[in-house]
């Protein structure tokens, strides 16, 4: 797996994934709160599954 999420995204994933985390511990409590996780694992790990099918990459060249 190389890198294809780039820094600016993987923070951008990693503040939605905790917002969805918080809404769904905190406000109503609905299943879809919990798809907060996946950005979440996509930032960590640095790649992202359905960017490598769209062929997308917003991480800079090595």
């Amino acid at each position: 797996m190389t890198r294809n999420v780039g820094s600016l995204d993987r923070i951008l994933r990693i503040v939605v994934g905790l917002g969805l985390i918080t809404i769904a511990l905190t406000g109503p409590q609905i299943v879809w709160g919990w798809i907060g996780i996946v950005p979440l694992v996509t930032a960590f790990a640095g790649w992202c599954p359905l960017y490598t099918l769209l062929g997308i990459k917003t991480c800079k060249t090595r």
